[in-house]
Order: structure tokens, then C-alpha cells, then sequence
């Protein structure tokens, strides 16, 4: 572990993307070997899903790759058009009228940007605040301007919720390669892949446990799966892997821990919201119905790391201001 902390950041940052590939290639490997020895050559369901689910983790492993690759411009380009990506797609399975045509453009074509830029020149003060406080008032402002008071306060909501979650959310993630904190400084594309790795974790851990623990589910409504237990399982696992990572951390291992525990959780919590708000638009995937809205199932991979983002960032603000006292 001494060897390890005392390599530099980008180094320890190569040494983990060369560990994550090679797992990957690892587990690629395994799964042509399997497929090889198929008698009849056709794939199960349980194998489709398997592959689609190894692709979007190839995906996202080399896109956060080219994020740290291409630097901060690089990476806050790349997370913007995921957030245009995430929030087109939630739009599409959404219920809106002509009167929310200006919202719209609003939220797509200015809140979405400005955010962005804000995010790029490190304004972090304006960045935690222009969306949940500015932009959540001028949202209905401007629906009210399109003359439209059929479902109003239904369309609103949906559009201030499309934008908190994709835009607001998402964007905290290329702020964690920005950060210049004491300690956190060249450390932001490892907080990153941190992130991502304790919510898989905790994600993949999590619906594991449910299996287990499915006669009490919390909403049985919205997930037949989810349950308490399940979720402390998931918070565990992130709190596991976030311990078995913490020497490439500015932090301690407990604080390490703690970070690993609260990033999944939240993760997990934001995958269940998301489960209801697919339920109310009558779809089980966000790209069930790729014909219709052009939604490509996006949203079904971000959503843990939507909610997870925004509460990892200000967990280190505060562990880096605590740690500076």
C-alpha cells in the first residue's frame, strides 16, 4: 500500500484503467470461451443480456478513458452530450403539449449548456445552485408563458425532474475531474472511476441480495425485489470496495469506506426512484420502445450515477474541508 500512495496520480490513474481493461478483456475472454462450446449456437436470453450488459461496460470504460484522456474540455464535452443524450430520452417517454415547446428549448439548448460551461470554468459556487434554485423557478415561468394551464403542474414537474436528474446530476461527474481542493488536485479522474466502481458494485451486489429477500420488499409496487436488507447489502459492498481502493484516495481508509458506502447507496436509491418513474410511463426500460420515442436505454445506465454524483461530490467538498481544519 506504501508503494502505491507514493506513485504519482496519473500514474496510479494508468494503473487502475490498465487493471479495469484487463478485467474486462478477462471476462470477454471468458464469455467467447462459453459461447464456444454451445451445442445448438443459439444465445439464451440470460446470454444476450450478458453481452449487452458487457458492451455498455466496454462503453463506458473507454469513455471515461477518453475523459481523462482528452483532458478537462474533453471530458465536460463528453459529459454534456451524455446529459443531452439522458434528458432527450427521458423527455420522449414523458407527457408534454405545445406549451412546453419554449421550456424545452430552455432546458435543452441554455440550462444544459450554461450548466456545462459553468462546471468548465470551475465556478462550483453557481454550479450547486443555478439549476435547484434559478432554473427550478424559471422553469414554470416560462411553461406559464406558453398559455397552456391543461396538466400544468404535471408537465412542469416532469421538466424540472428531467432536468435535476440529467442535467444537474450527471454534470457532477466531470466536476470531479475538476476539482483543485487541497489533496484532490490531479486526483479527479481516479474519483471518478471511484464512483463508478463502488456504484457497480453496489448495484451489482444489491440486486444479487434481492433474490434473497424478496418476500419484503419496501414498494412492492414499483420493485417486487427491492427491500432494506438488499439495499444495506449494496452500502456494504461499495463501503467494501471503496476500502480495497482507498490508497489511490486523498482520504483515509475509514473516510475511504464511508465515501464507498454512501456513493452506493445513493446509487441504489436513485435506481429504485427511477424504476417508479419508469412505471408511470408504462415502460419497463427506458428503451423499450426505441421506434416510437428514440430512446436507446441511455437513462437505464446513468441513473445510478446520476443520484450517486451529486452526493459523492459534496461528500469529498466536505471530507477535504474537514480534513483541511
Amino acid at each position: 500500500m506504501d508503494r502505491l500512495r507514493d506513485l504519482t496520480a496519473d500514474q496510479q490513474t494508468a494503473l487502475l484503467f490498465v487493471l479495469l481493461f484487463g478485467l474486462l478483456a478477462l471476462v470477454t475472454a471468458l464469455g467467447v470461451s462459453r459461447g464456444l462450446r454451445d451445442e445448438d449456437g443459439e444465445a439464451s436470453e440470460r446470454r444476450q443480456r450478458y453481452w449487452r450488459d458487457l458492451r455498455a461496460v466496454w462503453v463506458g470504460a473507454l469513455m471515461f478513458w477518453f475523459a481523462w484522456a482528452s483532458g478537462p474540455v474533453g471530458s465536460t464535452l463528453l459529459f454534456a452530450v451524455l446529459s443531452f443524450l439522458a434528458l432527450r430520452e427521458f423527455i420522449t417517454l414523458t407527457h408534454t403539449r405545445r406549451g412546453d415547446h419554449r421550456t424545452l428549448i430552455l432546458a435543452f439548448f441554455i440550462v444544459l449548456p450554461l450548466q456545462y460551461v459553468v462546471v468548465g470554468l470551475r465556478h462550483f459556487d453557481l454550479f450547486t445552485v443555478m439549476i435547484p434554485v434559478y432554473v427550478f423557478f424559471l422553469i414554470p415561468v416560462v411553461s406559464a408563458l406558453g398559455n397552456d394551464p391543461q396538466r400544468f403542474l404535471e408537465r412542469t414537474a416532469k421538466i424540472q425532474w428531467g432536468v435535476m436528474v440529467c442535467v444537474y446530476g450527471l454534470s457532477h461527474a466531470p466536476a470531479l475531474l475538476l476539482l483543485e481542493d487541497r489533496g484532490v488536485e490531479a486526483r479527479g479522474a481516479f474519483l471518478v472511476l471511484y464512483l463508478v466502481v463502488v456504484v457497480a458494485a453496489g448495484q451489482i451486489v444489491q440486486q444479487a441480495a434481492s433474490r434473497w429477500f424478496r418476500r419484503r420488499p419496501v414498494a412492492r409496487a414499483i420493485s417486487r425485489s427491492f427491500s432494506w436488507r438488499a439495499w444495506a447489502s449494496g452500502g456494504v459492498a461499495g463501503a467494501v470496495v471503496g476500502a480495497l481502493l482507498f490508497w489511490a484516495t486523498p482520504f483515509p481508509w475509514p473516510v475511504a469506506v464511508a465515501m464507498g458506502f454512501v456513493a452506493a447507496a445513493a446509487g441504489t436509491l436513485g435506481e429504485f426512484v427511477m424504476r417508479a418513474l419508469k412505471r408511470d410511463a408504462g415502460v419497463r426500460h427506458w428503451g423499450q420502445r426505441p421506434s416510437l420515442t428514440g430512446a436507446v436505454g441511455l437513462l437505464d445506465r446513468v441513473a445510478p450515477l446520476c443520484f450517486a454524483a451529486p452526493v459523492f461530490f459534496h461528500a469529498v467538498r466536505w471530507a477535504v474541508d474537514f480534513s483541511a481544519r
